[in-house]
């Protein structure tokens, strides 16, 4: 098995001695489908609440709020936090490959878009991607971002909307450019959750750490350790 799975497990086992982290979330592995499931289509009006969490000490950082506004040549899904007020917009074009991630910091704005979830529902399936991306507002510079996208399993996971069955996947970037000059040996990965019944994922973790001249890679900096669970949904 791929070690940078084990990871936010082993985070979770290591940090519950010293402060109360969230729990990583388990759900009931299930076979795959007879007829694998299709994400449903977008439409305007189609709505998903999630509360954020800090994974280190599972204090909630924000309930968002992600709402579908326009479905054309781009699918735009316009975002507001109860705290942080309007958030940046995310924008797939077409459904199910993402052109601007608003999920990190900052925005990620890519040349070309990549898959929000893997291509084929199919556990074990695997695909890797290799684009440039932007930070929006700033034009006159892009920075490499290669990512695999691995799907692991099928799963029934209980969150506050209801109960779902997923598939679990996980958002592989090792060594992506940062827009931040000072920063190297970058890494982010993600464990999502993904319900096609709503056309969405019901849970994401996603976190990143990089280092900095003259730090050794046991001491890199962590970037937000986050978790997102479904509230509700329509």
């Amino acid at each position: 098995m791929n070690l940078s799975r084990l990871l936010p497990v082993l985070l979770t086992v290591i940090l519950t001695g010293c402060i109360s982290s969230q729990p990583y979330p388990v759900g009931v592995i299930l076979p795959s489908p007879e007829v694998t499931p299709k994400v449903r289509a977008p439409k305007v009006g189609q709505e998903w609440v999630y509360t954020v969490r800090n994974v280190f000490n599972q204090m909630i950082v924000d309930t968002v709020t992600e709402r579908v506004v326009a479905v054309d040549k781009e699918v735009r899904i316009e975002r507001t936090g109860i705290k942080a007020g309007r958030l940046p917009d995310e924008i797939q074009s077409p459904w199910g490959y993402i052109l601007l991630d608003p999920h990190w910091n900052p925005p990620l704005l890519f040349q070309q878009a990549i898959p929000v979830w893997p291509e084929k529902l199919t556990p074990k399936w695997t695909g890797f991607y290799q684009t440039r991306y932007q930070v929006p507002g700033y034009p006159d510079s892009s920075y490499f971002w290669g990512m695999g996208v691995t799907a692991i399993q099928w799963e029934r996971m209980t969150v506050p909307a209801g109960q779902f069955v997923t598939l679990k996947y996980q958002n592989e970037a090792p060594s992506f450019e940062s827009n931040d000059v000072f920063r190297a040996s970058n890494y982010r990965q993600e464990d999502v959750w993904l319900a096609p019944e709503i056309g969405r994922w019901v849970i994401r973790w996603g976190f990143g750490r990089y280092q900095t001249a003259g730090v050794y890679s046991t001491n890199a900096s962590w970037e937000d350790y986050l978790e997102w669970e479904l509230v509700s949904w329509k």
